[in-house]
């Protein structure tokens, strides 16, 4: 418990700002394009910045590589 401690309050704010932001841009963006919006808006709330590049991997290059893959 010592450990939190020792952590500056603006740190812990800009850590709470940065989670919030990414889980409502993954939700949003997500909804729009059809994805799997609640997984994607609660994973961003749990770690930073793991959950955006997954996403972007998983839209911009996985997916439409998968759906060539597919309509062969």
């Amino acid at each position: 418990m010592e450990e939190l401690n020792s952590i500056p309050l603006w740190v812990l704010m800009v850590l709470a700002v940065l989670l919030i932001a990414q889980s409502l841009f993954l939700f949003f963006h997500s909804r729009n394009n059809d994805q799997w919006k609640w997984f994607w808006g609660i994973w961003g709330c749990m770690q930073v910045p793991t959950p955006i590049i997954a996403y972007f991997l998983w839209t911009k290059w996985l997916q439409p590589k998968l759906r060539n893959w597919e309509g062969r």
